[in-house]
Formats: C-alpha cells, sequence, structure tokens
C-alpha cells in the first residue's frame, strides 16, 4: 500500500508527556481529596479528563459540580505547563521535514486539548509541518471513537486506504481501527498497553520512515 498522509498521534509519539501528564493530574485531584489509586496510569493514556471523571469519581460523582471541576483542572493546566521543548523525542523533526518533503499530507488527531496542542507545537516550532490539527474537544465522543480520525481522513482529501495513523495508545489504536484506516503503534515500553490490534508495532519515528521507504 502506498500512503499519501499521515496523521500523527501526540502524546507518546511525537512527546514523551504521558508520565508528566498523569502526575500533574494526581496533584490537582490530591490537592481536591479525590484519589485515583483504583485507576491504572494506562487507563487515563489516550484519553481525556473530561470523557473521565465518572470512572474517577465513582459514588461521589453527584456529589461534585463536574464542569466546575473541569473548569478548575483547565485553570491548573495552565499555571502548571509541560517543558515540551523537552519532552519531544529526538526523530520528530527530522521524520516530518522527511514526510513533508516527501509529498506527504501531514494531520495530528489527538485527545489532548486545542490550547495544549498548539501549545507544544508552538514551542518546538512544528506547526507549519501540519495540514490539519484535531482535538478531541472539538468532537462530542474522542477516541475510541473513530470520529477524529474519520474527520482527519476527509480534511485531508485522501481515501482513508491511503492514510496511516501514528499511536501508542490503546484508545487511540482502537479509534483508527474503528475507522478502518491503517495503524501503527509506537511500542510502549513503560505501561503495558495493549497494541495487539495496530497493523505494525515500531519502535520509533525513525524506524517509521524505514518502513514507509520500503513500501
Amino acid at each position: 500500500m502506498t500512503y499519501k498522509a499521515i496523521i500523527f498521534d501526540m502524546d507518546g509519539v511525537l512527546f514523551d508527556t504521558e508520565k508528566f501528564y498523569y502526575d500533574r493530574r494526581k496533584e490537582f485531584l490530591d490537592q481536591k481529596g479525590i484519589s485515583i489509586i483504583h485507576l491504572p496510569p494506562t487507563f487515563f493514556i489516550g484519553g481525556n479528563m473530561q470523557q473521565v471523571w465518572q470512572h474517577i469519581l465513582r459514588d461521589d460523582y453527584d456529589k461534585w459540580n463536574i464542569d466546575a471541576l473541569q473548569k478548575e483542572y483547565i485553570d491548573y493546566k495552565k499555571k502548571h505547563p509541560l517543558p515540551y521543548r523537552y519532552l519531544i523525542f529526538n526523530d520528530v523533526r527530522q521524520t516530518l521535514h522527511w514526510a513533508h518533503t516527501e509529498g506527504y499530507k501531514i494531520g495530528l488527531a489527538s485527545s489532548s486539548s486545542k490550547y495544549d496542542i498548539l501549545k507544544a507545537l508552538s514551542e518546538t516550532h512544528l506547526t507549519d509541518y501540519f495540514d490539519i490539527i484535531l482535538s478531541g474537544e472539538e468532537f462530542p465522543e474522542t477516541k475510541p471513537n473513530p470520529e477524529i480520525y474519520n474527520t482527519a481522513a476527509k480534511l485531508l482529501g485522501v481515501k482513508k486506504e491511503e492514510c496511516l495513523i501514528i499511536e501508542d495508545s490503546e484508545k487511540g489504536i482502537s479509534a483508527a481501527v474503528n475507522a478502518q484506516i491503517d495503524v501503527y503503534a509506537i511500542k510502549d515500553i513503560h505501561f503495558g498497553i495493549d497494541q495487539s490490534k495496530a497493523k505494525k508495532i515500531i519502535n520509533n519515528l525513525t524506524e517509521l520512515v524505514g518502513q514507509l521507504i520500503l513500501n
């Protein structure tokens, strides 16, 4: 298969952010007296806070104003930003440059907030590589719902069979599979993520370039 477009997830694919996200989330919730000890770190990977409050709060869900809690968390994130320029994987820029030079259309489809996505890309001067940038908060449901990837393919103007998605999380891989688009997974070595549904598992983006050259 000759691909014409590559759609990247952000966290765990372009940036090594997952541990930082988990720690920041836990610190915020600790301050509110809310425990997440009952949820494994993998539960949060590939998702966003807006979709998981029911699982976090369980029987206490109705005791909280969820909209207010979500707003507080967003404000907390803005006051505790991640150092994206230090978290970018070392082969991201050369991979995006290669893909751009080779004429691939390039998309980004992440469950993260649009604010976080644009901040990460701006700080690392990557924004101009992307033809489209989509956030999970732009959709009624985020991954594993396939809508974000269906929309990405449509906006890029390519057939689904001409797209390749690069993911790492189980939710993201499932979203790609549900969209019936080929997906490669960046191999997880930290969290024990189930990546078995991916078409291929690769070690890094440098290996991705090698695979695409061979194709």
